[in-house]
């Protein structure tokens, strides 16, 4: 794999961590108004998004859309799994890691499918 196609997934990778870091982070300070969580949610999607559209604009020179999306998909769930022990203590149990390894078989399927 070359370098121009490994900096869109490295950048969709950060993307996909701050995301989590904005759909999650503001839970820890419960007292926080819901006007305050949608404004630090956005705040924080804003400077997201300066990673996500550079990310796909570079990315549909080495992928198709569907590989785009489920490499979106697969970075989103990896930062989710990490915001949720790093922020909230908690680890995926068998159950979750069961269906962690279902996605990442249709992950697998969109790139290696031979009906492509």
């Amino acid at each position: 794999m070359t370098t121009p196609a490994i900096l869109p997934i490295a950048m969709l990778a950060a993307s996909a961590l701050i995301m989590n870091v904005a759909w999650y982070w503001h839970l820890k300070p419960p007292s926080w108004g819901m006007l305050a969580a949608i404004g630090a949610a956005w705040g924080i999607a804003l400077f997201e998004y300066t990673l996500a559209v550079p990310a796909n604009r570079i990315g549909i020179a080495h992928y198709s859309l569907a590989e785009l999306k489920t490499i979106q998909e697969v970075l989103s769930l990896g930062g989710f799994v990490l915001v949720a022990w790093a922020l909230f203590g908690q680890t995926p149990g068998p159950s979750q890691l069961a269906g962690f390894a279902l996605i990442a078989g249709g992950a697998f399927m969109i790139f290696k499918s031979p009906l492509g």
